[in-house]
């Protein structure tokens, strides 16, 4: 079984879910395989100010009783990119730190401390420390047009599933179900699924034990229907190409934006 977590390195809803992603690792690290993956945020996702910013962040911070609230200093008006983090921690796989130091401490440098790590020296000053490796080296591979293609692939991968909203977490197993959670930062109903997906991957284990595998032609399914299986793609709406942002400025409390870098942002 394998869970892939899609995030922005500066989303603050993707700092707000790090605390389940370290607990899933904890409980089912021997169990399941994990992997997270770059879903780069478009200019129009971003908050227009600082102001706009504070605001979210100070709601997603009472909402999950934060004792501490985000740091916007990151944030600089005017900016048309901000992709320097997260082709960073991408580039850090090159040089062979694929686990989770390079993104923290890049996320913690910016919503905790405010750090400028939109410009591409002082993120990778920022994982060149945080992983131990040279900066040099890391900032050429984080300017290659091979890791700007692999975070664009991913990012791709990550609308694929129909949805906009990290961080993104997407479940699936070896007997072809998947399940997947766009925006949602606590541990409950993520381990709830992963539970019921190992005791299904489990109870096919046992029935093939006792049985053995399917005579030519498939086993009948439930009340006589095809087994369950990797089933055949069905035909989805799918969104607009270039949705509408989210960020609308807060007046009465509008619904929190789930795919922000902001503070409430996802």
């Amino acid at each position: 079984m394998k869970i892939t977590y899609y995030l922005e390195v500066i989303s603050s809803w993707c700092h707000w879910a790090e605390p389940t992603w370290a607990d899933l690792k904890r409980r089912y690290g021997n169990r399941m395989q994990f992997e997270w993956r770059i879903a780069l945020m478009r200019m129009e996702d971003f908050p227009t100010s600082a102001a706009q910013m504070d605001w979210f962040y100070r709601r997603s911070g009472t909402m999950l009783q934060s004792p501490v609230m985000l740091n916007s200093g990151w944030y600089e008006e005017g900016r048309t990119n901000y992709d320097a983090p997260s082709l960073v921690a991408e580039a850090g796989r090159d040089l062979g730190v694929a686990d989770d130091r390079i993104r923290l401490a890049l996320a913690e440098a910016a919503l905790l401390h405010g750090r400028k790590i939109a410009r591409i020296e002082e993120a990778v000053a920022v994982a060149a420390k945080a992983g131990g490796v040279p900066a040099r080296k890391l900032r050429a591979r984080a300017e290659s047009a091979a890791v700007r293609a692999r975070a664009e692939a991913s990012t791709a991968e990550f609308y694929s599933h129909q949805i906009g909203q990290r961080p993104a977490f997407v479940l699936e197993d070896g007997i072809g179900d998947k399940a997947v959670f766009s925006g949602l930062v606590r541990a409950a109903p993520l381990a709830a699924t992963i539970e019921a997906m190992l005791a299904d991957e489990a109870g096919y284990a046992g029935y093939a034990a006792h049985h053995g595998t399917p005579a030519p032609g498939g086993a009948p399914g439930p009340g006589g229907g095809a087994s369950r299986g990797p089933a055949a793609p069905t035909t989805a709406r799918l969104p607009p190409s270039n949705p509408p942002s989210p960020w609308t400025t807060p007046t009465s409390g509008p619904p929190e934006p789930r795919c922000r870098a902001s503070a409430s942002a996802r």
